[in-house]
């Protein structure tokens, strides 16, 4: 065999060696891109709650039954996605990235890099949707008085509150 059939071959075992690791990043970024659409899809959810209404009379009633003045307030909770996972996922995926041209001194660990990087993101997508749900439908809405304080899911999601006058009909 030749010189030049010789580095001939070593230069398409590189392409090709090189072409398996983009494969594997561009894996990694449509991961990445799935995981945070699929995180701001299914990361939604309301509730809402009025301590009180109107009696027979159409007076106002407090959240006890007792008749009151003042209109009484409403809350209503959103969630949504936060900020904070979809940097953490962008993150991952250059961190990642980055450790491949720094680290990997062969394909194999190139490819281990990018593929936990990839699963990665994906478990934090979907513990960030398990723990955002699972807290949020266990916040106490019905023992709201018209104060105090609730504690949210941050950073797995974004919770909005909304409190205003009950609506007369």
């Amino acid at each position: 065999m030749s010189q030049e059939s010789m580095t001939e071959t070593a230069n398409s075992t590189g392409l090709t060696q090189a072409k398996e690791i983009v494969a594997r990043i561009q894996r990694l970024i449509i991961t990445a891109a799935l995981a945070a659409f699929g995180y701001g899809a299914f990361l939604m959810a309301g509730r809402s709650y009025c301590p009180g209404g109107f009696s027979g009379d159409g007076d106002f009633i407090d959240a006890d039954g007792n008749v009151t003045e003042s209109v009484p307030q409403c809350i209503s909770l959103t969630l949504g996605p936060s900020g904070v996972i979809y940097i953490a996922i962008a993150v991952i995926a250059i961190l990642a990235i980055r450790a491949v041209q720094r680290r990997a001194s062969t394909v194999a660990a190139a490819m281990r890099y990018l593929d936990r990087a990839a699963a990665g993101i994906v478990i934090l997508v979907v513990a960030s949707l398990v723990i955002s749900h699972v807290w949020f439908w266990q916040i106490p809405i019905t023992d709201w008085n018209g104060s105090g304080t609730f504690f949210f899911p941050f950073p797995f999601g974004a919770v909005e509150v909304d409190i205003s006058p009950m609506q007369s009909q």
